[in-house]
């Protein structure tokens, strides 16, 4: 005879299991997003941006590394190997002109490379910047709003005179200017401990 097991499901599992797949599922919907929106950054770029970036991202790997080692020691060989004749004899004019005019193109495209990878950053932390002044307004209403239950039910809130603080809404332009400041007193501080003022009274005739 084929006994059936009672099993016991706790309710406090299962609501924490389910609280974990909905937060996963915002993590992987966040991921989604954010990539999207750089996938759609990058295919606005244009063929010759398309182009600096995979030379770049060519001359940061070390393939070009052993390219590079392999031409320089074959055309060096060949022009010193004895018995041939020698395109470009020591000490390598031809070579050293080849390798500068390479320097400055891989220059060039590292350079509009790391523009193009400055500009998406510049938007990632616009995107931050403006995603924290949203969250601060909400936090900013949320306060209000318990600040206001808090006199309803009339819970005592004095000795708590952050609540007042937090209840205004930031400013960026008066946060950045304190910023400034404190950056600026800093710089004079540290300038006038590396350059101390001379206080040896000066010897009179």
């Amino acid at each position: 005879m084929n006994k059936r097991k009672n099993v016991s499901v706790n309710p406090q599992t299962s609501a924490a299991g389910a609280g974990r797949e909905a937060a996963d599922h915002h993590i992987a919907k966040n991921v989604e997003t954010i990539l999207g929106l750089e996938q759609a950054a990058k295919m606005n770029r244009t063929t010759s941006e398309l182009i600096a970036n995979a030379v770049a991202r060519f001359c940061g790997s070390i393939t070009f590394v052993w390219v590079n080692a392999a031409w320089f020691g074959l055309w060096i060989f060949i022009n010193t190997v004895p018995g041939i004749k020698h395109v470009d004899p020591f000490p390598f004019t031809l070579l050293t002109l080849m390798v500068s005019l390479e320097a400055i193109f891989l220059s060039t495209f590292i350079l509009t490379s790391q523009n193009l990878e400055t500009k998406l950053s510049e938007r990632r932390n616009h995107l931050d910047l403006q995603i924290n002044l949203l969250t601060e307004q909400e936090n900013t209403q949320m306060l209000a709003i318990l600040d206001a239950i808090a006199k309803k039910v009339g819970a005592d809130l004095s000795n708590v005179p952050q609540v007042k603080v937090l209840r205004e809404d930031t400013q960026p332009e008066t946060l950045a200017q304190h910023i400034a400041d404190m950056e600026e007193k800093m710089v004079t501080a540290s300038e006038r401990s590396e350059n101390p003022a001379d206080g040896r009274p000066q010897n009179g005739k």
